[in-house]
């Protein structure tokens, strides 16, 4: 089988390139005289930059056969030297690593490099090694060199604090977000509270560097940051920085205290069972464990819009969901599906006798209603007899997250293909070797409907559940009905 190569020529300059005008011709006929005497090696294409430099690799022709390689159209590249290639070390050994990822032999035919040879890819291991060192010596000698800086007080990058602006590589003040600053530290010094702080500012107007209302975490970051008393943290350590500072070192030290960590009362014992897995749909937010004491230290938990910390309680009108009710009503439902026989008949029935189906090549699924059925009775079943560590550890298996709202609640499912044989409720081993072929998506709204999709060759399959929750939260379905999905 004869190896496809690309020839590869270049002139420096673009004098060159009209004095010399055959240069990159000789270059051409060289490497193809090499070619006809050897066996086995076919010109797939000749790229030539004529008039570009090779200190760099800011070149067409070039990028051009880069793009082949990746393509995979080319099994070898030759030139007639390797400064036509490039000039730079740098710029060559990474073209060497990138010829080594796509199995790319290179030959400079003038200097017996070659690359499919033995000898010329231990050439090209030693070239690569060196490359290494090179790059972990510069590497080191960066690191002096910033450490150099910041011993010497000098700002070594990095996200701008507010109230700040870079010159020279220095921190410089900006006077107008300066004096918002310093107003941060004295409401914070007259308050002790971030909550006010914030609605001061929102209040105000006063933004942030991206014109946006600052988070109460960014409020915090800026208060406990010592770069506004004239230091600075670089790798874990505090310098003494050489820019001006826009506070006082007593103004400072007088807001430190509020943050120290606060120890706590109580222990919080509940594991929550659907951590992790549920989203405000209103404002796209992860939905936090929380919970409040009242009364007598009682503990009510919930799973609250994470805006509403990062901000204030009206940031987004979901705010929070009762942890238990939610968690019961997703079970319930779950298990009144999986006890519907007929409905799941006739959700499979729909699917493999669909006429849009067939019209855009997809195959009937190989799922049953009894193989779901079994699969949900499996997991209600998990769930009923699992502690609470081991009901978290199962819903993770089974769903993939929840989408909350006050008028809605989706569920997307993991669907197993196989029922899983139940060992241990200690053991949950089953669930990970079993592999997940398939998604079921939950939502309350008036109607349930279920839909498999066959994805593709590997039998992936979705599922689409569709519950009707009762007044609140957790309403009945009355009715059921079917639908098909191809996406």
């Amino acid at each position: 089988m004869q190896a496809k190569c690309a020839i590869y020529t270049r002139v420096s300059t673009d004098n060159q390139a009209e004095v010399e005008f055959n240069s990159c011709q000789a270059q051409e006929e060289k490497i193809k005289s090499f070619i006809n005497s050897q066996e086995n090696l076919l010109v797939f294409k000749v790229y030539s930059d004529a008039g570009f430099t090779g200190a760099n690799l800011e070149r067409p022709a070039l990028a051009e056969m880069l793009r082949d390689i990746q393509e995979n159209k080319i099994n070898i590249v030759i030139v007639y030297k390797i400064d036509r290639l490039t000039r730079s070390p740098k710029d060559f050994y990474a073209l060497m690593e990138i010829f080594e990822q796509y199995k790319v032999d290179f030959i400079s035919i003038t200097e017996r490099f070659d690359t499919s040879t033995p000898s010329g890819r231990l050439l090209r291991n030693i070239m690569l090694t060196f490359a290494q060192f090179e790059r972990e010596l510069t590497s080191e000698r960066t690191k002096d060199k910033l450490l150099e800086r910041a011993n010497k007080g000098m700002w070594n990058g990095g996200s701008i604090p507010y109230g700040y602006k870079v010159a020279d590589k220095r921190l410089m003040p900006d006077e107008q977000k300066a004096q918002n600053l310093r107003e941060i530290f004295a409401l914070f010094a007259s308050t002790g509270s971030l909550a006010e702080v914030y609605k001061t500012l929102k209040r105000k107007q006063v933004f942030n560097d991206k014109n946006l209302s600052f988070s109460k975490a960014h409020l915090q970051s800026i208060l406990k940051n010592p770069v506004y008393i004239g230091k600075f943290r670089y790798s874990g350590k505090v310098y003494q920085g050489v820019h001006q500072p826009l506070i006082s070192k007593e103004l400072f030290n007088h807001v430190r205290p509020f943050f120290k960590d606060k120890t706590r009362k109580l222990r919080l014992y509940k594991d929550y069972m659907l951590s992790g897995l549920v989203n405000c749909a209103e404002c796209g937010s992860k939905m936090t464990p929380s919970h409040t004491n009242k009364g007598n230290m009682r503990r009510y938990y919930y799973y609250r819009c994470t805006k509403t910390f990062k901000q204030d309680w009206r940031a987004c009108s979901t705010r929070q969901v009762n942890a238990d009710r939610l968690e019961g009503f997703v079970i319930d439902n779950l298990k009144r599906i999986s006890l519907d026989k007929h409905y799941l008949d006739s959700l499979i029935f729909k699917l493999n006798f669909d006429g849009s189906r067939v019209r855009q090549g997809l195959e009937p699924t190989e799922l049953c209603s009894e193989t779901v059925q079994k699969n949900l009775k499996e997991f209600v079943n998990y769930i009923g007899k699992a502690n609470k560590i081991e009901q978290t550890l199962i819903m993770r298996k089974y769903i993939k997250d929840i989408l909350y709202s006050k008028e809605s609640i989706q569920i997307n499912m993991l669907c197993h293909p196989e029922v899983i044989e139940r060992q241990s409720i200690k053991n949950p081993a089953p669930l990970e070797e079993s592999g997940v072929c398939g998604r079921a998506r939950a939502a309350a709204n008036p109607t349930t409907q279920v839909s498999f999709q066959k994805n593709s060759p590997t039998h992936m399959s979705r599922a689409t559940l569709r519950l009707a929750p009762p007044r609140g939260l957790e309403p009945r379905t009355k009715r059921l009905t079917v639908s098909c999905s191809t996406n």
